[in-house]
């Protein structure tokens, strides 16, 4: 017995020397790590995000010069026009020197038509006069913000969908250390740098967005207060025009 026990613990260990152990595979290690090569290298769902933020970057400085252009235009045309109008001593006058302001001297202009029964309500009309004219620039706000909910979008969803690329690869990379039972860090730093490169591209969309957004912002901001300026001088006009009895049809 004690024979057979040397006898078969001497065979298996001639067995593990002559019998090769199962080799792992080695996985590749990129020779560098490049954006271009990470993004080659890439999972395809990190691809599509990585593509989709490249997209939303390019629609936010399109959407920058753009509209840069527009509201600059705009701006130096808006206070052309304020300075003709607030040199107006009445409506006839300020529609020849501002024909551009055309909305605001018609809306006035209608409602003392229509209140013509009533001039004796000064204030009425004077009132009913300025709740058109708020109308008229809300409806001005929104033209000249248009298109900029487009960059508030983009730079409050942007980290998050780099986030979201960022998890799918990082699992992607698990899964690999996983398969390959390796924890060398130069195995797993590729799949991670990867990863993470979907968020920094995240961030790359979304800074700028956010930025430009808010200069955007500001900038309605400051030519709604011009438009404002018009309103409330044509509204002065109309009030000396109705103080001196001027007839609606000379409107």
């Amino acid at each position: 017995m004690i024979r057979l026990r040397h006898s078969a613990a001497l065979y298996a260990g001639l067995s593990a020397l002559l019998i090769p152990a199962p080799v792992l595979a080695q996985p590749v290690v990129p020779a560098s790590l490049s954006v271009g090569s990470m993004f080659m290298e890439a999972d395809w769902v990190v691809k599509v995000v990585m593509i989709g933020l490249i997209v939303a970057s390019l629609i936010t400085w399109t959407i920058a010069i753009a509209k840069g252009l527009e509201l600059g235009k705009e701006g130096k045309r808006q206070l052309a026009l304020n300075a003709k109008v607030i040199g107006a001593r009445s409506l006839a006058d300020a529609r020849k020197a501002a024909p551009e302001a055309s909305d605001l001297l018609d809306a006035a202009a209608l409602e003392i038509t229509l209140s013509a029964d009533a001039l004796d309500d000064l204030d009425g009309i004077r009132e009913r006069i300025a709740t058109r004219f708020a109308r008229l620039e809300a409806e001005t706000g929104r033209k000249l913000a248009r298109g900029i909910h487009v960059l508030a979008t983009i730079g409050a969803t942007a980290p998050f969908v780099g986030l979201f690329g960022t998890v799918w690869g990082i699992m992607n990379a698990f899964i690999g250390i996983a398969e390959m039972q390796t924890t060398n860090l130069a195995v797993v730093a590729p799949g991670i740098a990867e990863a993470l490169l979907a968020t920094g591209v995240g961030l790359f969309a979304a800074i700028p967005a956010v930025v430009i957004y808010n200069h955007f912002a500001r900038k309605v901001a400051e030519q709604r207060a011009l438009a404002a300026d018009r309103a409330a001088a044509i509204l002065n006009i109309a009030s000396r025009d109705l103080s001196r009895g001027v007839a609606a049809k000379d409107l």
